[in-house]
């Protein structure tokens, strides 16, 4: 059976706004940050013909994503599908805190069980809407830039301690996470499209990756584009 789609909900972080980052001298960290026109989110819009309501937020995690939800239960009433992408902020550390002092006890903004709680509770409640809610897993992230910029200004060597001698161990964790969306989706029994794989089968998958070694760049939001149509497909949902 062929299923149309026409409108379709967005809720995550700064990934599902469409965020690259590009090179500018002109700033602190010789980075900026803006939405791009060539974002996921707004290629399938365009692609598929529908409506997106995009409700992303810049460094958006769960907490701020569950009121976004109680915000517009109307709009996902009137959804298909309701998108979520959460885990890239909500892994995340106070690396200012950890460089002054990596003998303390430092936990991620939002802690594992607590992360699993709130995402699994917005998913009940799309669920009571009467909207089906769809999970994407996490990019991966390039371990090496990400820390050269999230230290810059940093005492990188106190980091680097905390990190137990090695940037791999920033993969680890925020692997955690994204195994974290899986099991979800799993126990839900919700579909989760997987958005990691089509990084990791690419030879240099930093390449699609911004420098700031977390947002992916317009090509890396093209093999995320890709991975949505696939899913689309697998479905049988009706593509214009």
């Amino acid at each position: 059976m062929e299923i149309k789609l026409n409108n379709v909900c967005a809720f995550g972080d700064s990934v599902m706004k469409g965020i690259v980052a590009d090179r500018d001298n002109s700033t602190g960290r010789g980075l900026k940050y803006r939405i791009s026109e060539m974002g996921f989110a707004e290629r399938c819009r365009r692609s598929l013909n529908i409506e997106v309501d995009n409700f992303a937020r810049f460094g958006g995690i769960v907490s701020q994503g569950t009121k976004l939800v109680e915000r517009y239960k109307e709009k996902i009433r009137n959804s298909d599908f309701v998108l979520f992408e959460f885990g890239g902020n909500d892994c995340d550390y106070d690396w200012s805190a950890i460089a002054k002092d990596p003998r303390e006890v430092h936990k991620p903004k939002t802690p594992m069980q607590q992360f699993v709680e709130i995402y699994s509770s917005m998913i009940d409640t799309v669920k009571s809407l009467g909207s089906t809610p769809v999970l994407m897993s996490l990019p991966v992230l390039d371990p090496e830039r990400f820390f050269n910029y999230v230290t810059q200004g940093l005492d990188k060597s106190n980091v680097l301690k905390w990190l137990g001698g090695t940037v791999l161990s920033i993969d680890r964790w925020h692997g955690m996470y994204n195994m974290a969306v899986f099991r979800l989706g799993a126990m839900k029994k919700v579909p989760v499209i997987d958005i990691t794989s089509v990084f990791l089968e690419k030879k240099n998958y930093s390449e699609y990756i911004c420098e700031d070694g977390i947002h992916p760049n317009e090509r890396g939001h093209g093999l995320i584009e890709g991975a949505i149509m696939e899913f689309l497909q697998e479905r049988r949902v009706a593509l214009q």
